[in-house]
């Protein structure tokens, strides 16, 4: 990693078509750019472990007492937030995300976090599976200017929820549920 952190170098990047070319550019660039946000502030486990973690710590600051109800509302919020990475990385492995969420919370060691490829619980650093510093806090900090920007919105445009078959002349709300929401709740 030192001798990333200056200096010049050539990568060539081929493909089948022009479309392969671009794709395995884009991967490069990516690449690239993580390699320098890990270089200039460090890499913490990834797969969400790290933010899963910071859960555990914003759960303690929930419970406490000099907090107002809704600065306590708002850790509540903001816990429950970082905790969604984790759960649909677990869930797009096909596996129940808060089962998932709430092994790695228990696991004594810091670092250990859920490999969603191999199906197992490792530790994430010596399993190579990492996320720059910079990334994780830039993502936390977007979205809380985000959320933001939506509280202070005097309005929005949102897509119409989709509606289910008609059932005795009537139509019916959709059944299914994000997990999100049940985090949430409805708005």
């Amino acid at each position: 990693m030192a001798k990333l952190s200056g200096g010049v170098a050539v990568i060539k990047v081929g493909g089948g078509s022009e479309v392969e070319v671009n794709e395995r550019k884009d991967r490069v660039v990516d690449a690239l750019c993580s390699t320098r946000a890990a270089v200039q502030e460090g890499i913490v486990a990834g797969g969400g472990t790290a933010l899963l973690r910071a859960s555990k710590k914003l759960e303690t600051l929930a419970n406490d007492s000099s907090l107002t109800r809704d600065q306590r509302t708002g850790v509540v919020i903001v816990r429950n937030a970082v905790r969604l990475p984790a759960m649909k990385i677990a869930a797009n492995a096909g596996k129940e995300g808060a089962v998932i969420v709430e092994k790695v919370l228990e696991a004594a060691e810091e670092s250990t976090g859920y490999d969603a490829q191999n199906d197992k619980y490792v530790n994430m650093f010596e399993a190579g599976i990492i996320d720059p510093t910079r990334v994780v806090r830039v993502a936390i900090s977007d979205a809380t200017s985000v959320a933001s920007l939506m509280m202070t919105a005097e309005a929005a445009v949102v897509e119409a929820p989709k509606e289910s078959k008609k059932k005795n002349g009537k139509r019916a709300p959709a059944a299914e549920v994000e997990e999100d929401e049940e985090l949430f709740g409805s708005y």
